[in-house]
């Protein structure tokens, strides 16, 4: 009983030499980041987290780099990149087919006045109705119009009716700037421009923060134009407001490998592209006011030409 007693001792006593040997070490870990070595590895970490953060938020929104902004204006800046496989999927056209690939942007195609006399014309266009959520297109073309969760065609639903909407000089007016556009596009990328026609989808779009109700309304994923539509060749963007002034978000981004490309949006502002995935891209979600611009397309496959809109 006596060495029983004398190693229960003996245990007890070790017990408490391990519990104050692991109490020091709890108390060594718990103070070593007061130390110099131990603050400045928890501020490197925490700077590389911050940095980590600004990186994917920067990539999300955007803003890694901006090309134009609204603010400057450029007679034209080109932007060269290699062309993708995508146009060998599809049948050569000489002269039209893009060998040489990008994206440019344009100040000096259309003036102020005709954008915002484009912008009038787009607002009572879409003013007969509307998505329910925040994005709504008119296409002269085919009547097309955003109304609720739906398209109704507007020449058929308002009839006659449409004629006090629209005029023969709005229609002239689109003729002209889509001419011009193309011209832009033809000299840019060295095309015969008589070899590049005008193509759907082609239309108005009005853009707000409202949610989207439907499908129809995401227009912030990335995508690629040739891939959506195999008719596109050549994209155009004609911006009819402001970024910064009407509007906020709403920026167009090319996707880049590592570096997010920005053009922001002002009114009579042109930028267009090749439509393979060399210019993979999306718009920002607009966070306030309202974004106009006009989606203009064009391919070399004369099998998918469209005419220009005319009233009814």
């Amino acid at each position: 009983m006596a060495m029983q007693r004398r190693s229960n001792k003996k245990i007890t006593d070790n017990n408490g030499i391990e519990k104050k040997i692991k109490r020091g070490n709890a108390q060594r870990q718990a103070v070593w980041w007061k130390r110099p070595q131990g603050a400045l590895f928890f501020l490197c970490l925490l700077s590389i987290l911050g940095c980590l953060a600004w990186l994917l938020l920067s990539m999300e929104d955007g803003t890694v780099e901006i090309l134009i902004r609204q603010s400057e204006v450029v007679a034209e800046r080109v932007f060269l990149v290699s062309c993708s496989e995508d146009y060998k999927n599809y049948k050569q056209y000489p002269d039209c087919t893009p060998q040489r690939c990008g994206r440019a942007v344009t100040d000096s195609v259309v003036n102020r006045e005709e954008s915002a006399k484009l912008k009038r014309l787009a607002e009572r266009g879409l003013s007969l109705g509307g998505s329910d959520g925040g994005a709504s297109i008119l296409d002269l073309h085919s009547g097309a119009l955003s109304m609720g969760k739906q398209f109704v065609n507007i020449y058929r639903y308002f009839g006659e009716q449409i004629k006090q909407v629209f005029s023969e000089e709005d229609f002239e007016l689109y003729r002209t700037v889509r001419q011009k556009i193309q011209e832009a596009i033809a000299q840019t990328f060295s095309l015969d421009p008589s070899r590049l026609y005008l193509t759907k989808p082609t239309f108005f779009s009005r853009i707000n923060s409202t949610l989207a109700k439907t499908t129809h309304d995401e227009y912030w994923h990335p995508h690629i134009d040739k891939v959506t539509y195999g008719s596109f060749d050549y994209t155009s963007l004609l911006y009819l407001s402001d970024y910064g002034t009407d509007f906020g978000g709403g920026r167009f981004i090319f996707m880049d490998t590592m570096v997010n490309r920005t053009v922001e949006p002002r009114a009579g502002r042109v930028s267009f592209f090749t439509s393979g995935s060399e210019n993979l891209h999306r718009v920002e979600k607009v966070s306030w006011g309202t974004r106009f611009a006009i989606t203009v397309s064009f391919t070399c496959n004369p099998d998918y030409a469209i005419s220009d809109p005319a009233l009814p």
